[in-house]
């Protein structure tokens, strides 16, 4: 690296600082943590995405693509669920819960049932994001610390630091904006090194002369998940389209990171055309990457010192970075290939990557702080009094992520591994309770907080006992488990349950049946994969 990187760093870095004073006068709740509900579709479907493609999009999923053993397309299966979830989602789940007007998306949940519903869900939330966020900081520190060698503590005080101040400053609206910079600078770094990783191979041919043809499928249906002590049995067809469905459906609906850009829509047309574009745009975004991820590791295999230079920084940091050589192909590559002024701004695109999760992290986790803990106990708040907290409440959050990351060096070896576990035990469940308190008139509190309670329980079973069940599959049976019980004992256990509530259903099919016909059409494509490259 040299000044001309530098620059174009300090020149992002402070134009985030901008972000947040552009749009610092926030003055209600509906403005800090929805945008006012006026921005559109578009940046809303940017901002999103952008929270999707994180480090583990730009450094990590390339990484299994083209470097990790037994890895390959079949990262694309992943993509698989995300249509018909949000085929789902518009059809069944988000019109009952944007017209209700909430902000925590776990409101919904004691209008319906009672507190305890929300307060442990919003309670689990809490934790689990916060830790996952702080250990992708972390990640992220340490591969900048082991490429350009910027110190781990100045990486995560810059990426942090940066982040709260906009986030801190503008709310919402300098989150979703933020995103949709990052979210472009983050696509443009891909292709920046597709393209440069095509040149080095010497041309696209020569590239589909050099692939590993092993790494080329992408659909296995022999593989259905439940043989899968010994990791063998993983990204079948079948669970990863089921498992997905229901991951999906629950990620972008309940969870609310992802549920509060969706509220945030400034009309239900606004919100259909939200899920629609991100129903369509994932899976070309992700096959990008994906045959980035081909390509460089193509490219490790046809040029020895790609490989060595790898092999350098991964010894050197190997206390650090222990198992994770694989990672650190893209940014080895990005120093050893490109030249000064892009190097620079594919940093920025890691950066960004950290960034994005960070500022989406830190506005959903002090919106449900306040919304579900502090309403509660202080319900007359003024606008300015509440908007004054929840700009504090970012701050928070902001440093116990920040906490976890300057700690996460002494538990990253499991959470790293354990994150998406943790995330399927409770997704299915949390998911069941909602569809529950829409589609369902008799279940009441007792039913949903013992089935929640059974479904999560049912979900570790499965996780500490029964490991030849693919993680994929706990978001569907959880999702069952939970039903099951909650139906069977609000039958046994009558209860009246909350009344007044309205429920909206989505009756148009045009959109519904174009994502249904998307995901048939890219599992196709999926299946031709092989063809593609002979």
């Amino acid at each position: 690296m040299n000044y001309i990187d530098y620059i174009l760093i300090a020149v992002y870095l402070i134009g985030f600082l901008g972000i947040g004073f552009l749009f610092k006068e926030n003055k209600t709740s509906k403005d800090y943590f929805l945008g006012g509900r006026s921005t559109s579709w578009l940046p809303l479907s940017l901002s999103t995405m952008a929270t999707q493609l994180s480090a583990i999009s730009f450094i990590s999923a390339p990484a299994f693509v083209g470097l990790r053993e037994g890895g390959g397309m079949q990262w694309l299966t992943y993509e698989f669920g995300v249509p018909l979830a949000m085929a789902f989602l518009l059809i069944a789940i988000l019109p009952s819960l944007y017209k209700s007007g909430i902000v925590s998306v776990y409101e919904y949940l004691e209008r319906r049932f009672d507190p305890s519903s929300r307060l442990l869900i919003s309670f689990v939330f809490q934790i689990s994001r916060s830790v996952a966020t702080g250990v992708m900081v972390y990640t992220m520190a340490l591969i900048l610390q082991a490429t350009i060698g910027l110190e781990f503590w100045i990486s995560v005080l810059v990426i942090g630091v940066i982040t709260l101040i906009y986030s801190f400053q503008g709310g919402m609206k300098a989150v979703i904006w933020g995103d949709v910079i990052q979210m472009s600078i983050l696509f443009l770094g891909i292709v920046i090194c597709l393209i440069y990783g095509i040149s080095e191979l010497g041309g696209f041919e020569n590239f589909l002369t050099h692939v590993d043809k092993d790494r080329i499928t992408a659909i296995d249906f022999n593989k259905w998940g439940f043989n899968n002590a010994d990791k063998n049995d993983e990204f079948g067809f079948w669970p990863m389209v089921i498992g997905g469905v229901f991951l999906y459906a629950s990620y972008y609906g309940t969870d609310q990171t992802q549920s509060q850009r969706l509220l945030s829509s400034k009309n239900m047309n606004s919100l259909k055309k939200l899920l629609f574009a991100n129903g369509l745009l994932r899976f070309p975004v992700t096959l990008t990457y994906c045959i980035m991820g081909l390509v460089l590791g193509t490219l490790v295999l046809q040029d020895a010192s790609f490989n060595e230079m790898i092999d350098s920084v991964y010894q050197t940091n190997i206390g650090s970075l222990e198992g994770k050589r694989a990672d650190l192909m893209v940014p080895v590559f990005i120093m050893k290939y490109l030249p000064n002024g892009v190097i620079g701004l594919l940093i920025i695109a890691i950066m960004s990557a950290a960034m994005s999760s960070l500022s989406s992290t830190v506005n959903s986790l002090s919106a449900v702080t306040m919304e579900d803990f502090v309403k509660r106990f202080k319900p007359e708040l003024s606008d300015k009094t509440y908007v004054s907290y929840s700009r504090f409440l970012s701050v928070f959050w902001g440093l116990v992520c920040l906490f976890f990351a300057f700690f996460a060096g002494n538990i990253e070896g499991t959470v790293i591994e354990v994150i998406n576990k943790i995330s399927s035990v409770f997704y299915g469940p949390i998911l069941a309770v909602f569809m529950l308190a829409i589609l369902t008139k008799k279940t009441n509190a007792i039913g949903a907080n013992i089935g929640i309670v059974a479904g999560v329980l049912f979900n570790m079973y499965l996780w500490l006992y029964v490991p030849e069940v693919f993680w994929f599959w706990w978001n569907a049976i959880g999702c069952l488990v939970t039903v099951v019980t909650a139906i069977v004992v609000s039958s046994l256990i009558t209860k009246k349950s909350s009344e007044g509530l309205e429920v909206t259903f989505y009756t148009g099919k045009k959109e519904v049946l174009i994502l249904i016909g998307f995901f048939i059409a890219i599992v196709v494509f999926c299946l031709q994969l092989p063809s593609f490259f002979k």
